[in-house]
C-alpha cells in the first residue's frame, strides 16, 4: 500500500505581512517549505510527494525540487483559492491510484512536523479511515454569539487543539470531496471537516501531536520556529562525533588564547589541518581587510582549499560607556563587528570553493544590552544579524553561515573583566570548543546555536 504526502501550499499568506506566501519566507537561510517537505522526503514511512502550489510558484517549487533533490516528489500541482480547491485539485491527480492508497494532508507552512507524527498517522490508518493530528488545550475555549457575548464554555479536558497532518485512506476522502462539490459545498475549516460533514458515519480517529509542530502564520510565528530549530539542533549535536575534521583545513580567526585556542587543541587531534590568526600569534590584524585577504590567499596557495573559517577574535571593556576613550570605543567597535565584517568579505571566495562554513561567535549579551558593555553586547547583536543576513546572501553558492552563542564562558578575556567567579557557574572553553566544532557538520545555515551546561554535561574537560 502507497503512502503519499500532499504538501499543501496554495495559501497567499494575507495575514503574514509580507509581499511573498509564508511558505517562501527565510527560515535559518532555507525556505519555510523546505523544511517541510525535506521531513516527508526523509521520512522511511512516506513513498510519494505530491506538491499543490499556486500556478505562479509552480516552476520556482520546481526549481527547488532538483536544488535539494527530492527524489519522492512526483507532481507540483496547481491549487485554488480556497483550501477545499487546493487537496480536491491533488486528490484528483490520483484518479489512478489505488483506493486503498494512505494519504496525509499537511500544511506546507508547519515546517517542523516529526518523523513520529508522520509514523502514527500511517499506523492508525491500519485500522481507521481518517486520523487527525491534535493537542491538548491549555487554554479555555469559549464559543461566542455573533454579538461576542459567550455561548458555551466546552468542558477543556475533551477539547483539543487541531494540527496536520490529516491523514485519510485515499477511497474515503476522495468520496468526501466529490459528495462535497456535487452539493457545492466548498466551505470548510479542513479536510477532517469535509469527511465529517459528508460521511458523518466515518470515524476518525485521533493522535498526539506536538507542540512543535507549529504553523508560521504570523512573522513572529517566524522567530518561534528559529529558537525550536536551534533546540533541535543542539540536541542533535549531542550524537554527534569529529570525525569528520580529518585532513579538513580550518582557519581560526582569534585563535591565540580562549575558545578559539581549544578549539585549535581538539581540531587538530581529530586529524584537522589548523591555522591560527591573531595579532599575538602572526601578527593578523582583523580590523584590516586586506590583512586578512593576504594570510587567507597564503593559505590558499600554500595549503589548498579551505574547508572551515572561524572568528573567535573578541574584545571587552567593562566600564561606562562615557569613561571609555576614544581608542577603546574604536577597538569594541572594530575589533567585535568591523572585524567580523572583514572576516566575512575575505572569506566568501575562499570557502565558494568546498562549499565550506564561517563559524561567528557571539554573546548571550546580544539578546539584550547590557549595563558597563554596551557597545560589545551591541556590536555582538550586529554580529547576529550579519550571520542571518549572510546565510541567505550566500544559500546559492552553498556556503553556510552559522552563529555560536556560549553561556559565561571561562576564557581570559573574561578572567580581565570580572575577575575570578565560582568555576561551577562557568562553562569550559574546552566545552564550547567541542560543541562549536560539531555544529561545522550541520547542513543548517542562518542559525544561532545555543551552548549551555545542560548541553555539555558528557562533553571531555
Amino acid at each position: 500500500m502507497k503512502n503519499v504526502a500532499i504538501i499543501l501550499s496554495g495559501g497567499t499568506g494575507t495575514r503574514f505581512g509580507s509581499d511573498k506566501p509564508k511558505q517562501f519566507a527565510k527560515l535559518a537561510g532555507r525556505a519555510v517549505i523546505e523544511y517541510t517537505i525535506e521531513r516527508f522526503e526523509k521520512s522511511a514511512d512516506i513513498d510519494e510527494i505530491i506538491i499543490v502550489s499556486q500556478n505562479e510558484y509552480i516552476d520556482y517549487m520546481w526549481e527547488l525540487v532538483a536544488k535539494n533533490q527530492w527524489h519522492k516528489v512526483s507532481k507540483v500541482v496547481n491549487g485554488g483559492k480556497e483550501r477545499f480547491d487546493s487537496t480536491y485539485s491533488a486528490l484528483k491527480t490520483l484518479i489512478n491510484y489505488d483506493g486503498h492508497c494512505k494519504i496525509l494532508l499537511h500544511d506546507a507552512v508547519r515546517p517542523l512536523i516529526s518523523d513520529t507524527i508522520i509514523r502514527k498517522c500511517v499506523d492508525a490508518l491500519e485500522s481507521f479511515d481518517a486520523v487527525d493530528v491534535v493537542i491538548p488545550s491549555a487554554d479555555t475555549l469559549v464559543e461566542v454569539h455573533d454579538d461576542g457575548c459567550i455561548a458555551n464554555i466546552p468542558h477543556r479536558a475533551s477539547m483539543r487543539r487541531g494540527q496536520t497532518p490529516q491523514a485519510f485512506r485515499l477511497e474515503k476522502i476522495r468520496q468526501a470531496y466529490e459528495k462535497a462539490a456535487a452539493m457545492g459545498k466548498f466551505t470548510f475549516t479542513c479536510d477532517c471537516g469535509v469527511l465529517r460533514n459528508m460521511l458523518p458515519e466515518t470515524r476518525v480517529i485521533t493522535v498526539e501531536g506536538d507542540e512543535n509542530n507549529i504553523k508560521i502564520t504570523h512573522p513572529l510565528d517566524l522567530f518561534i520556529a528559529e529558537k525550536l530549530l536551534q533546540e533541535k539542533s543542539s540536541h542533535a549535536l549531542n550524537s554527534a562525533n569529529l570525525d569528520f575534521l580529518r585532513d579538513k583545513h580550518m582557519v581560526i580567526f582569534g585563535g591565540g588564547s580562549g575558545i578559539g585556542l581549544e578549539m585549535m587543541k581538539v581540531a587538530t587531534l581529530c586529524g584537522a589541518k589548523v591555522h591560527i590568526a591573531s595579532r599575538s600569534h602572526n601578527d593578523i590584524d582583523i580590523t584590516h581587510l586586506d590583512s586578512v585577504k593576504n594570510y587567507l590567499t597564503n593559505i590558499v596557495v600554500e595549503h589548498g582549499n579551505i574547508d572551515f573559517i572561524v572568528n573567535t577574535a573578541g574584545v571587552l571593556i567593562k566600564k561606562p560607556l562615557a569613561t571609555l576613550t576614544q581608542q577603546e570605543v574604536m577597538a569594541l567597535i572594530n575589533i567585535n563587528y568591523l572585524g567580523a565584517v572583514n572576516v566575512a568579505i575575505a572569506a566568501k571566495e575562499r570557502l565558494t570553493c568546498n562549499s565550506g562554513m564561517l563559524l561567528n561567535f557571539t554573546s548571550s549579551s546580544y539578546t539584550r544590552g547590557r549595563a558597563f558593555y554596551a557597545l560589545y553586547s551591541s556590536a555582538k547583536a550586529a554580529v547576529v544579524n550579519l550571520t542571518q543576513a549572510l546565510a541567505e546572501e550566500w544559500i546559492e553558492d552553498k556556503v553556510k553561515v552559522n552563529c555560536i552563542n556560549p553561556e559565561r564562558t571561562a576564557t581570559p578575556m573574561r578572567t580581565v573583566n570580572f575577575g575570578e567567579e565560582p568555576a561551577d557557574s562557568l562553562l569550559h572553553a574546552r566545552d564550547v570548543a567541542v560543541k562549536s566544532l560539531e555544529v561545522l557538520v550541520t547542513q543548517g545555515t542562518g542559525m544561532v546555536i545555543d551552548i549551555r551546561k545542560s548541553n555539555c554535561k558528557n562533553q571531555p574537560s
